[in-house]
């Protein structure tokens, strides 16, 4: 199911018959944990890695307790309103986009509130990154799906959670995967996907890869 906000938002989009490139933004173009986990600090809280997810891994600095589900969910709805327009780039990434972006549409598929919407745009236009962005919620599969369905072959699906690469495989098995977990201390804790076309933690990785699929 698409949800009527991200509806609206695919229908402005047109292309221009070039191959397109969808992007996730959290962990792949800006820095999410290292700044989450500051956040969490200010609020007598610690990030555990003892495994990819923030429920359960959230926990309390005086007694180790995790945090209950209703508080992470707060917690990270506040991060975003907050902090949202002061995410900083991951290396390369501005970069190897600008570059893809010369042979390939390009769009930025987001889950966050959508009303962080704006502050997520304008947070990747101060980094030079002026694409559209689609702010999404639950599985990206159908949305991923929509937009390959509209746009010249090949497309090319950019992501850190394997949730949201395997809804992409069930909904659009031609959609070529590129599984890019950057934080190594979440990484060790993910099986290798025998679907995804690559998985790395660097655009160094990332970006010759991805213009070799959409030059093919």
């Amino acid at each position: 199911m698409i949800s009527d906000i991200t509806r609206k938002q695919l229908d402005t989009l047109s292309f221009t018959g070039r191959p397109l490139v969808i992007c996730d933004v959290d962990e792949v173009i800006v820095h999410f944990t290292r700044d989450f986990e500051t956040y969490i600090t200010r609020h007598g809280l610690w990030l555990d890695f003892s495994s990819f997810a923030l429920n359960g891994n959230i926990r309390h600095t005086a007694n180790g307790k995790p945090a209950d589900e209703q508080l992470v969910a707060r917690l990270i709805t506040d991060f975003f309103d907050e902090r949202t327009r002061h995410l900083e780039p991951i290396d390369d990434a501005v970069d190897s986009l600008l570059h893809i972006a010369e042979t390939a549409d390009v769009v930025l598929l987001t889950n966050l509130p959508h009303s962080a919407g704006d502050h997520r745009r304008e947070n990747l236009a101060g980094h030079g990154l002026s694409f559209p962005v689609v702010t999404n919620s639950g599985p990206k599969g159908p949305a991923i799906n929509d937009l390959a369905s509209r746009a010249a072959a090949p497309t090319v699906f950019i992501d850190d959670s394997p949730s949201f690469i395997a809804s992409a495989f069930d909904h659009a098995p031609e959609v070529h995967l590129v599984h890019f977990l950057h934080d190594e201390r979440f990484a060790r804790h993910i099986e290798p996907l025998d679907y995804v076309s690559l998985r790395t933690g660097s655009w160094k990785d990332a970006k010759p890869h991805i213009l070799g699929l959409i030059s093919g």
